[in-house]
């Protein structure tokens, strides 16, 4: 039995976790609550790996590529690619919403009060982009300023020359360090997601799920008509790569992601998913994927898009095209504006909402099942982050095929 398990594919090992947290979930209720340590126990060592990995691997990228033509050319690639999809992401959700109609029939009360969250604005979000105090920002952990202090410092050691080599060798040796120790933290996903799945199935029961089954499984279908034929279709029409082999390397990262509700806590999976199981090179992958983690939101866009639908079907509010239009813009434009802020898929839904005019009250049903709409748009998020790693890769021909084409995975 232990020669069976200890030979299975990870992706494989976590998904059993997950199934068998949701039937122990559902079938034992008061046990399957007190395994929610097990899962919060994982999440703490994913999180532990997060700060130290984005910075080193976003440096170790920068260094790699010496060629800073080349460096400008692999970000505008990124960014483009992040914001085409997330606009054809919340156009799919749009879509769902218009045809399948979630919020007919669903009586949102009209006294429900909500605090509308406020995003920061646009001006504050730019200016806070550079941290003050680098120290400060590793302290607590605020990516996009991580993010933009590893720029920085990949940036001036290429430009250092002869001196700085020590210095990107020494950031070498740390980022193989770094995926050694997730490699030890991700051995224990099957556990972490056992537990993370039995605490949710258990506290939300089937008799609350069935309740906005519509809308739940509007934004579940979505999802899955954009990986298939948005990502699916990019892969392979862009990259001439078989989709299939694409999903079945992704796999492990997503079902941490379906779990965990993080794009950055998943990113220690994603990173060794994409590297080791779709054949992306070190040094894109590390550019590509923190900053994918922090600004790239299909998954969310698809929600943004549904739920503005549902909350003006069920308040009988009338959009035009006009304002699907104004969706899809202010939609993909806050998916970078609220990056990095808490909350912040309840953030871009207050913003959605009152740029179309929208009551906000809809906000606090969204509220009560946004736990099990979480899971379904960060595995997009997710899945789109290693999409574009591979498109960036196979056109940078960084993209080991051998590798990608294997049969045997993580």
């Amino acid at each position: 039995m232990m020669a069976w398990w200890k030979h299975l594919a990870l992706w494989k090992k976590i998904f059993i976790g997950l199934c068998l947290g949701l039937v122990v979930g559902l079938l034992f209720k008061d046990v399957a609550l007190m395994l929610k340590p097990v899962g919060t126990l994982f999440l703490n060592m994913i999180k532990m790996l997060i700060v130290p990995l984005v910075f080193v691997t976003l440096v170790t990228g920068i260094t790699s590529m010496e060629d800073l033509t080349k460096m400008r050319r692999i970000g505008l690639k990124t960014f483009s690619i992040y914001l085409v999809t997330t606009a054809i992401a919340v156009a799919i959700g749009l879509a769902f919403g218009i045809i399948f109609e979630p919020g007919s029939g669903v009586a949102l009360a009209n006294d429900a009060t909500v605090a509308a969250k406020k995003a920061p604005p646009l001006i504050d979000t730019l200016l806070a982009l550079i941290p003050s105090n680098p120290m400060d920002s590793l302290v607590k952990g605020d990516i996009l300023q991580i993010i933009v202090f590893a720029i920085f410092l990949g940036v001036s050691i290429n430009l250092a020359g002869e001196k700085g080599k020590p210095v990107a060798a020494f950031f070498e040796s740390f980022s193989e360090t770094m995926f050694k120790m997730t490699e030890i933290v991700i051995s224990f996903a099957p556990i972490g997601v056992f537990g993370l799945m039995a605490w949710v199935s258990a506290s939300y029961g089937v008799d609350v799920l069935m309740s906005l089954a519509k809308v739940i499984a509007c934004v579940y279908v979505a999802s899955i008509v954009h990986m298939a034929f948005t990502m699916g279709g990019a892969i392979s029409v862009f990259a001439r790569l078989n989709p299939l082999k694409f999903f079945k390397g992704v796999a492990s990262a997503q079902t941490v992601a379906f779990t965990t509700t993080s794009s950055s806590g998943t990113l220690p999976v994603t990173t060794s998913n994409t590297i080791h199981n779709l054949g992306v090179s070190k040094p894109i992958a590390s550019f590509v994927l923190p900053l994918g983690a922090t600004i790239n939101m299909d998954g969310t866009a698809i929600y943004q898009g549904i739920c503005a639908m549902f909350v003006a079907q069920a308040f009988g509010v009338d959009l035009g095209f006009a304002d699907y239009i104004t969706i899809i813009l202010t939609a993909t434009l806050a998916s970078i504006g609220t990056a990095g802020v808490p909350g912040a898929g309840l953030i871009m839904l207050s913003l959605v909402l009152a740029s179309v005019n929208l009551p906000l009250e809809g906000i606090a049903i969204i509220a009560g099942i946004d736990r099990i709409l979480d899971m379904a748009r960060t595995t997009v998020n997710v899945t789109g982050d290693a999409m574009t790693a591979v498109l960036v890769a196979k056109s940078e021909g960084e993209l080991d095929e051998k590798i990608y084409n294997q049969e045997n995975v993580e």
